[in-house]
């Protein structure tokens, strides 16, 4: 199984098209953020993970995602992925991130501890208020 897109985002939906077909709908993707109150903080950005097995794949695998910030992990989420052969499917990754101070995380992304799919994210000091 391989790993497609990993992306940090507000929303994700799947709807049927014609064929029958499955879209993605994607929106607020982003690598960064402006902190809403003044550090210390948590922060808990969503992670949509897709991925895809091959046909001739089992279609079953372990999900990892470790979290590091230079160098050291932070948090870390593990879970079971099933992939239909020759289809794809996509989980959403959560994880409570303490911050004391702003910079950019890393979400190190693996399936069976394979090719790691590296996916950063800065927390930005607040934004000025208007």
């Amino acid at each position: 199984m391989q790993i497609l897109s990993a992306l940090f985002l507000d929303t994700i939906d799947l709807r049927q098209v014609d064929g029958p077909s499955t879209r993605i709908d994607m929106a607020g993707i982003q690598f960064s953020a402006a902190a809403p109150t003044p550090l210390p903080l948590t922060w808990a950005p969503h992670l949509a993970i897709i991925a895809h097995a091959g046909p001739e794949e089992s279609g079953d695998g372990v999900l990892e995602v470790v979290f590091k910030r230079d160098g050291e992990q932070i948090a870390r989420n593990v879970q079971p992925l099933q992939v239909e052969p020759g289809k794809f499917t996509y989980r959403l990754v959560r994880a409570e991130l303490e911050f004391d101070d702003y910079g950019t995380i890393y979400a190190h992304c693996s399936i069976d501890r394979g090719v790691e799919t590296l996916v950063p994210y800065t927390l930005l000091p607040p934004a000025p208020a208007e």
